[in-house]
């Protein structure tokens, strides 16, 4: 998963015969998984067509303030173009390719265009990706205007070595597309709040077995684990997911996912990164007992009553907290009644730092629900109380807590 995933790139295209590489750029945002908003400037126009830009992005394409429409369908005769809305739209904004006269204009605050004026709009990170001939990409007003506007917060993707359309060969060629969104999303990754932190998550229930096809296990589907996981990764963390058995699946290049079976392998997978990793969230629903003796045939259905010895298994969050060093450690509890003061019992015999107390007693929290009500307790026995939200946000408000540790 790319960290452009779910993102809002509005896309300005200018008037130079590089704005036919704008079609590749699109289709890379899209399968990015980026939702992708073009607007070009009326020249732009005559090096690649509106209605291919707006199939690939499945967005209406923008080049004029005000648009002539006669449409019986819907009774208007014309459409005003809000370019402030359209800004206020965007994540990121990238301007490519941007030539000579559009980064004057940038630079100068000449607003001639709708493009123009969505760019003054804009209140996201603005990307430029310069194309013209190599003399005119070394002229002084043009590296002055380069200049200008990264004074301005905009960021330059330099522009390549090659052959250019007037038939001279070197700088001033648009980077490629694939080169464009490579920058790009290294460029963000290098700004998230959680770059250079290591974190282990735990997910999903564990599965003991009693005979080679029945086994002990509990409802829980893993999903709270994985949306932490991916709110993490989407912060910048690199993400070590240590998950029970699931149907859930995760790609993403910053999350590496080790599935286990029982609650002996993920005691010991956790124990293998434990050392290495800033934060450890043990959001996994583990089994707290195993049967004690495992039979290696299937068990015959022969007796009216069958009974099974269980041991306890090993508290992998209790065990971590034994060694735990640097480490931002938070465990999960899920209870009935006396949460608060079991949950803080937890906290003093885990050595944790944060717990998320999860009741069975609110309505859509728990296993197999798309939704959670938790409470937040940490070591200092201070409680955040949250209302009801989806595990995603739920996730989120984890994280953040997480990333609100290293900014002190």
């Amino acid at each position: 998963m790319s960290v452009l995933s779910g993102k809002k790139i509005l896309l300005g295209i200018s008037g130079g015969i590089a704005a036919y590489k704008t079609a590749s750029l699109v289709r890379l945002f899209i399968k990015a998984g980026a939702h992708v908003q073009v607007v070009m400037t009326p020249a732009s126009k005559d090096f690649v067509t509106p209605l291919t830009l707006a199939t690939l992005s499945k967005n209406p394409v923008y080049s004029t303030f005000y648009d002539d429409v006669n449409d019986a369908s819907n009774m208007q005769e014309g459409v005003w173009t809000n370019h402030v809305e359209l800004a206020l739209w965007a994540d990121y904004m990238l301007i490519a390719p941007a030539t000579a006269n559009t980064l004057s204009k940038m630079a100068n605050g000449t607003c001639d265009n709708l493009l123009l004026a969505t760019y003054l709009s804009a209140k996201c990170p603005v990307y430029f990706a310069p194309a013209m001939d190599l003399d005119m990409y070394k002229h002084q007003s043009t590296l002055d205007n380069f200049k200008k506007l990264e004074s301005f917060g905009n960021i330059i993707i330099p522009a390549e070595k090659g052959e250019l359309a007037s038939g001279l060969s070197g700088e001033g060629r648009l980077a490629e597309p694939e080169n464009i969104v490579l920058f790009i999303e290294k460029d963000i990754e290098s700004k998230l709040p959680l770059r250079g932190k290591k974190i282990l998550v735990t997910a999903g229930p564990t599965y003991e077995a009693i005979d080679p096809v029945r086994f002990i296990g509990n409802h829980s589907t893993g999903k709270m684990g994985f949306d932490i996981a991916k709110a993490a990764a989407s912060k910048g963390a690199q993400v070590i997911l240590v998950t029970g058995p699931t149907y859930l699946q995760l790609d993403h290049h910053l999350i590496q996912v080790i599935r286990v079976t029982s609650a002996e392998e993920m005691y010991k997978a956790c124990h293998q990164y434990f050392d290495t990793v800033d934060v450890a969230v043990a959001a996994a629903a583990v089994a707290d007992y195993k049967p004690k003796n495992v039979a290696l045939q299937k068990i015959k259905k022969t007796e009216d009553t069958f009974t099974i010895e269980l041991e306890k298994n090993k508290d992998i969050l209790l065990s971590l907290g034994q060694i735990k060093k640097q480490q931002f450690l938070i465990g999960f509890a899920l209870e009935t009644e006396n949460e608060i003061e079991n949950a803080k019992a937890k906290i003093v015999k885990k050595n944790l730092d944060l717990i998320v107390l999860n009741s069975l007693n609110d309505k859509g929290a728990g296993f197999g629900k798309p939704t959670n009500k938790v409470t937040f307790i940490d070591k200092d026995f201070t409680i955040f109380e949250n209302e009801l939200k989806s595990k995603e946000l739920v996730s989120e408000d984890i994280v953040n807590l997480i990333v609100n540790k290293y900014e002190v």
